[in-house]
Formats: C-alpha cells, structure tokens, sequence
C-alpha cells in the first residue's frame, strides 16, 4: 500500500515539474497573425481606413496609392479628428469607441466596430496618423513602427485625419511575395473604393 502511494506520488511530482510545452504568443506575433485576418492585401487596408473615414463623420475622403498601395496608402479626411488620448488608443487591439456594453452589439448603426484593423495595419507596415479635432489649435502625430510604438507629438494641419500607410508587410516577407501584381493590386483597390463610395456619395 505504501508502494502504491510512494509511485502515485512520485508520477504526479513528474507531471507537476515536466516543462511546459503550451505558452502564450508574445504580442508582436499575436499582432501579426491576426493582421493576416484583417489585412490580406492592400485593399484590405484602403476599405479598413476608407470606412472608418465615414464612421468619422467626413464629407470628403482622399484616397492616395502608390506602388498599388505596397508602397504607400494615404487616406485623408475631414471628419471629426481625434483627441490626443484616442489617436494612441486607436491602436490598441479592440479599442473601438463603438460597443459599450454587450447590448450594443445588436445596434451596430456603423461600418466598423471590433477595434482590430488599426492595430493589425501598424503589425505589419510603417503607419503615421495626423489627426486634429474641429475646435482644437493644435493636432497630434503618431508614429508606429511594425507594432513599435514610436512616439506621439503635436502638429499642424486641417481638422479630420490623414492616415498614411507605408511598406506594406515590410517585416512579414513571406506575405508580401503572395501579392499579385501591380494592376491587380490596384484594381481591388479600384473595387473597395466603390464599395465604400457608392453606398456614401
């Protein structure tokens, strides 16, 4: 019987002490894998800033591509801007100034509203993010860096927001070498735009 207990025991010692083999993704690669549920190409950028674009409230949109957006994607409007704590959090992965409580989830009246797409864009390009609020003097710059946070800092310019998007994937090769050409880029680009434009003349 003593044998028995004295084998029991020393089995659980050996589960309880056995490495680990199961451990949390750190942030940057979390940040990464889910970046490649939101944004699969460059148009799946243009759509995530074209729409929140609208939800913000602008009447004018500008939509700048270059390289079919790898290289850059610059969405500009005048909608109502951001104040500097929110232009930071805008960022953080689910931070969306739409759901309060669970209710909310069933009266979503905007395009936009789980909080993932600013955070997955900056995962995976060099982003900036100009914003000023309506009756502020002064707006404020973010910097973000492949998910680095680089820094946040005053400035000037029009009331709204200019996003501007650069190297796409530029630390997620792999991804990158799947995009398709040029033309073909920029004719999904063509499509979002639509999507989003027609619907909000």
């Amino acid at each position: 019987m003593q044998q028995k207990q004295h084998a029991t025991r020393i089995r659980v010692l050996s589960v309880i002490y056995m490495e680990s083999i199961i451990q949390l993704l750190p942030d940057a690669i979390a940040n990464q894998i889910a970046a490649g549920e939101v944004v699969q190409r460059p148009a799946s950028v243009v759509k995530e800033l074209l729409e929140n674009a609208v939800d913000a409230g602008a009447s004018r949109i500008d939509l700048l591509i270059k390289d079919a957006g790898k290289t850059l994607i610059q969405v500009t409007d005048n909608g109502c801007g951001m104040s500097t704590p929110d232009a930071r959090m805008a960022f953080e992965r689910h931070a969306t100034s739409k759901i309060r409580t669970k209710d909310d989830l069933f009266n979503i009246r905007t395009l936009g509203f789980r909080g993932e797409a600013l955070a997955s864009i900056a995962a995976v390009a060099q982003v900036s993010l100009r914003t000023r609020l309506h009756d502020a003097d002064l707006g404020q710059e973010v910097s973000i860096d492949g998910g680095d946070f680089k820094g946040i800092e005053p400035c000037t310019g029009a009331a709204g927001s200019t996003f501007q998007v650069k190297n796409l994937f530029f630390n997620v090769p792999a991804r990158r070498n799947f995009l398709k050409s040029n033309p073909v880029e920029t004719r999904h680009i063509l499509n979002e735009f639509l999507r989003v434009a027609i619907p909000h003349p």
